[in-house]
């Protein structure tokens, strides 16, 4: 296997916002995966990216980071702004099949993280939201994180989005979503063993 290169797509929550210790889930997941040789790891991060808006840039943002006797791959995290914008299932699902389906074009595994638990308001559409982004992501046998459903009623996330207004994640949070990343087929999409975590 050449260089492995992990491009991360998504929202605030792919930088880290809100991490006092400025790792985030992607930063932590990057220091738990066991390679002889560490990942190139790409975060492109747009705050309050809708899918619609990530839909539009990924590809263009993504292909110049690439190299071609690299073993390139793509990782999909899809924020909570679909539901703040009030785009319709249909469309997210719709925007989400579209870049999976580019990527499989370009030969480049895809990875898929959901939206995790944010506003209490938003939990219903939220829940409904990472059900039919996981329906797409399995229909094409892509790897999918479920983000909501582990941590909608968990302690330590609902104490970091009490102390946040902007619904952000602290230590406890981004350290609960790599856990989830890590024991959720990561290793098994890098080829490496089951027992790695």
């Amino acid at each position: 296997m050449g260089e492995l290169r992990l491009a991360v797509v998504g929202d605030e929550l792919v930088a880290g916002a809100g991490d006092p210790k400025g790792l985030g889930w992607v930063g932590r997941v990057a220091a738990r995966t066991p390679l002889p040789d560490p990942p190139t790891v790409m975060t492109l991060a747009v705050p309050g990216e809708t899918s619609t808006d990530l839909g539009g840039r990924w590809d263009a943002e993504v292909s110049r980071r690439l190299a071609p006797e690299a073993d390139n791959r793509l990782v999909v995290a899809l924020g909570r702004a679909d539901v703040a914008a009030g785009l319709s299932l249909a469309r997210s699902r719709l925007n989400l099949a579209n870049v999976l389906d580019v990527a499989e074009q370009r030969r480049m595994p895809a990875f898929v993280v959901g939206p995790p638990p944010g506003d209490p308001a938003d939990g219903d559409k939220l829940a409904e939201l990472s059900v039919a982004l996981g329906d797409v992501a399995a229909r094409r046998r892509v790897p999918y994180v479920d983000m909501y459903s582990p941590l909608a009623a968990h302690d330590q996330w609902l104490a970091d989005m009490a102390v946040s207004p902007r619904h952000l994640p602290g230590q406890a949070g981004y350290g609960l979503m790599a856990w989830l990343v890590l024991h959720t087929g990561w290793h098994q999409w890098l080829g490496l063993p089951d027992d790695a975590a």
